[in-house]
């Protein structure tokens, strides 16, 4: 019985897609119109390997495979065909006709005349409408764009942290304040400094969300003997903290790796129970370690 073509041209236009600037089609997709399994499709494509050149046929690339309109066929061939694990082929118009000489059957030259069929009438469609395709690239890559914001805003939205280089924590805010201080801690990657004239031991707990590698120094006026022996409690578990005795400053600090300084209007140990305003101020970062630097 003779094998009857089970699909049109105009269905096979919808599975041509744009790569790289050319329009292909994916190796699963033509196996299921050549009537056979990807994987046999696949082997005899590379018993012939010397008729299908990079500009006939090429593997697709995890950005492509990730960002072109596709994954959903992609991982719906990949299905459907035996669940491969590797990234799929796709051919160009120039390797579907090499296909013609390469499976040799009947149902092979009536998809291949199905197939050229399809690409010209597609080649005809996109010539006819290339104005209309501009404009609509122009306008998805700004719908792209606004959306890549919007998602940004929705994720510090969802976070409850919207970050700011300025603001105001009113009395009662206290786990907010606290947090916050505590997100620009955990922030560091190699460096904390803050100074401070009134610390005590909620303000060594804050610098205990640092990770392990960062170091911390305090520079305060005053180093009572709690404070020395909270000192002493905390460094027998956690990385020392260092401290030193600073009287020249009477606002509070706080420097992050050397590049970020948040000036805060509160001691760390009150935040949050009367109103304090916070700023980040990182254009005298290097001035102020510089006075820091000096009065050592």
């Amino acid at each position: 019985m003779e094998n009857k073509l089970i699909i049109t041209s105009k269905e096979i236009e919808n599975q041509i897609y744009t790569v790289r600037g050319q329009q292909v089609m994916l190796d699963s997709d033509l196996a299921s119109i050549y009537q056979v399994e990807t994987k046999v499709f696949n082997q005899a494509v590379k018993r012939n390997a010397n008729r299908f050149p990079e500009s006939f046929r090429f593997q697709l690339a995890q950005q492509e495979f990730d960002t072109i309109n596709l994954r959903s066929q992609i991982v719906t061939s990949s299905l459907n065909y035996g669940g491969r694990r590797y990234l799929p082929y796709v051919f160009t118009e120039q390797g579907i006709a090499m296909l013609a000489s390469v499976l040799r059957s009947t149902v092979a030259i009536k998809v291949s005349i199905e197939i050229m069929n399809a690409f010209v009438e597609m080649r005809r469609m996109l010539m006819s409408n290339a104005s209309l395709f501009h404009r609509l690239d122009k306008i998805e890559l700004k719908q792209l764009e606004a959306d890549q914001k919007f998602e940004e805003i929705f994720k510090a939205l969802e976070s409850d942290k919207l970050q700011s280089d300025k603001g105001i924590f009113c009395n009662g805010q206290i786990f907010d304040a606290y947090t916050f201080v505590s997100d620009i801690i955990r922030s560091a990657k190699i460096s904390i400094i803050l100074i401070d004239n009134y610390v005590d031991d909620t303000v060594l707990t804050l610098l205990g969300k640092r990770e392990q590698s960062v170091t911390a120094k305090i520079y305060t006026k005053n180093i009572n003997n709690q404070l020395q022996l909270d000192l002493q409690r905390y460094s027998s578990q956690y990385p020392a903290i260092e401290i030193e005795l600073f009287s020249d400053a009477h606002d509070r600090f706080l420097i992050i790796d050397d590049t970020e300084l948040y000036h805060i209007g509160a001691s760390l140990k009150d935040l949050g129970k009367k109103w304090f305003a916070f700023s980040r101020m990182d254009v005298e970062v290097v001035r102020m370690l510089s006075l820091l630097h000096n009065s050592n």
